[in-house]
């Protein structure tokens, strides 16, 4: 094929940024950009070319639109593998996932949303299997720190592990912390997944026929509110994200097909003061009521600054906030020694858990720059390592995909830092 990559949506926010870091990630590779305007990759790629002081005069362009299906095809045939940039996924992801299967072309994108990536997951892949072709979503810091993280944990374990607990946490170093911390797509695609989360439940029944056994002991919620002595007693509450799906999808992917204990996962967010943790409970409320409803949506959607208290607009974060801002995913994983190990996955322990361990995943601009970077490497990964991946292809979590690959060292040497604590 003319192009290994294709950078699909460069012009968008997410886009912008995944393009400049191509510079350095695809640099052994041929790699192109495709969006709908001729004029504005033009202009993306100069802007790039400025901020990255190097020529991309030879990037190739491609025109392909979501919604024009012959444009996506050709786009598709043209490369190795699509990386696609262009959110709500919701809304134009699954065109080009169909695109992309039909055309025995690799997928990656950064979709925190769980109805989308099951539902291509329930629709295409059988599909994909038999074009032996990865589609893969969740390749951004929704849910890679996350996924690839319970992956970690589970390798250093050195034993049966049984249930983890993981807990998020932020900070920031911008001397100007006034601005947005999130691009508006990041908003729009947050409000779609809440409003239509209904939608899980029969989806979730149509893709798994068998229920998982009811292994015990069962991981217990922690109360609503509460402190963490994993986190230096910081204040946490459940996380809403897509973390926990995307690594529950990669658990049984592993029990089905490798005949291994699912691990049991409960997510959290962690705040450092008690007011700040109040301030985001009445802005999830509010952004929970309004989401029910058309009327509301529209609001949410109109005044993004406004209803999350300035936290998204359209401009997206500054350069310094998104520089400056680091993370911390902790891992809290109990399980039983190696010389516990039951027979067979589906076997009950008689007794509670003997061992435990602390692992973090940490890094900085979680919301962008580790997420293009992660993304990035998704996709080099299948280009250079397919052959340590599930032989037949298929729509895939990360970690159902990565596990037995060398990502987490290449995360490492790109910004990541995974880790032992104890």
């Amino acid at each position: 094929r003319d192009l290994d990559v294709i950078i699909f949506g460069a012009t968008g926010f997410t886009g912008k940024y995944t393009v400049y870091e191509g510079i350095t990630l695809l640099k052994d590779l041929k790699w192109g950009v495709a969006g709908r305007s001729k004029e504005k990759l033009q202009k993306t790629l100069k802007e790039v070319e400025q901020k990255a002081k190097t020529s991309l005069e030879n990037i190739p362009i491609i025109i392909a639109d979501v919604k024009d299906e012959n444009s996506l095809n050709e786009m598709a045939a043209k490369c190795k593998i699509v990386i696609n940039c262009c959110g709500p996924y919701r809304f134009y992801g699954e065109p080009v996932v169909k695109a992309c299967v039909e055309n025995g072309t690799h997928h990656v994108d950064v979709s925190g949303e769980p109805q989308y990536m099951e539902r291509m997951q329930l629709e295409y892949n059988e599909l994909a299997k038999e074009k032996g072709v990865y589609v893969i979503s969740a390749c951004g810091f929704d849910s890679i720190p996350a996924d690839m993280g319970v992956v970690f944990l589970e390798d250093k374990f050195d034993g049966v592990v049984n249930s983890v607990e993981t807990y998020i946490k932020t900070t920031s170093k911008a001397k100007n912390n006034s601005g947005a911390v999130l691009h508006y797509g990041t908003w729009e695609s947050a409000v779609y997944g809440l409003a239509h989360a209904n939608e899980l439940r029969q989806l979730r029944s149509q893709l798994y026929k068998t229920r998982l056994p009811n292994f015990q002991p069962r991981l217990k919620d922690r109360p609503l509110i509460h402190k963490s002595s994993v986190v230096n007693n910081r204040w946490t509450v459940p996380f809403p994200g897509s973390d926990r799906s995307v690594v529950m999808r990669s658990q049984r992917h592993f029990y089905d097909n490798d005949k291994k204990r699912p691990i049991q996962m409960k997510a959290y967010v962690t705040f450092s003061n008690f007011i700040e943790l109040i301030g985001v409970i009445f802005v999830a409320a509010i952004f929970g009521i309004l989401s029910k409803s058309q009327f509301g949506r529209k609001l949410l959607l109109d005044y993004p600054r406004l209803f999350s208290f300035g936290a998204a607009s359209h401009e997206g974060p500054s350069e310094e906030v998104m520089e400056n801002t680091y993370f911390s995913l902790y891992f809290y994983g109990e399980g039983w020694k190696t010389d516990e190990k039951l027979s067979e996955p589906s076997d009950q322990y008689k007794s509670p858990p003997t061992k435990t361990i602390k692992t973090k995943v940490s890094g900085k601009n979680p919301g962008y720059g580790a997420t293009c970077v992660s993304l990035l490497l998704t996709a080099t990964t299948i280009l250079k390592e397919s052959d340590k991946m599930p032989a037949s292809g298929g729509v895939l979590s990360p970690g159902a995909a990565f596990a037995k690959t060398n990502l987490i060292s290449e995360l490492c040497k790109n910004g990541f830092k995974f880790e032992v604590i104890e």
